[in-house]
């Protein structure tokens, strides 16, 4: 959902990777055997302390690729490439496409195109999750222009224990 993919893709483009795409493109894309399980606050390394606290309220989590898959016919699972022949067999409702100028973001549950967020956009902007609202012929739909507290898709802060840490929450 974009409310919670932007962020991280936002900040990770502007801090992790210092502003180049194709380093990022690579990471994202062409480092990654089969696809993504989840994206993690690792996205976020290099990036003020404050921001990276706005984005998730304190908590951290890995990114996980899809490594763990096991093929009916027990054949290595392949890259998950998505186009417009797959997109339904692949139940995908969001598609994201790195450009020069920013991130397209594509509701593939009502259309081919998206609105691109440009990457100077702030990380901490809360992002519309109605696929409706995502229309390649309109701006992206901005909710509120700062987020002020953790997007809902994050992980809510839990009181601090003084014991061992936390194992990573499962999104």
């Amino acid at each position: 959902m974009p409310s919670h993919h932007l962020p991280l893709l936002l900040t990770a483009y502007q801090h992790r990777f210092g502003r180049d795409l194709e380093t990022m493109a690579r990471h994202l894309v062409d480092d990654v055997a089969v696809g993504w399980d989840e994206l993690g606050t690792d996205l976020l390394d290099g990036a003020p302390p404050a921001l990276v606290t706005a984005l998730t309220g304190g908590e951290q989590w890995p990114s996980r690729t899809l490594d763990h898959l096991i093929t009916p016919d027990g054949s290595p699972p392949v890259r998950m490439t998505v186009t417009d022949e797959t997109v339904d067999a692949q139940d995908m409702a969001w598609g994201y496409v790195l450009h020069p100028k920013g991130i397209e973001v594509i509701s593939l549950l009502h259309e081919d195109i998206g609105p691109v967020v440009d990457w100077s956009t702030d990380p901490r902007t809360v992002f519309s999750d109605h696929p409706g609202a995502w229309s390649s012929l309109a701006p992206a739909p901005v909710i509120r222009a700062v987020r002020s507290t953790p997007p809902q898709s994050s992980p809510r802060p839990a009181p601090a224990k003084a014991s061992s840490p936390r194992p990573a929450a499962r999104r």
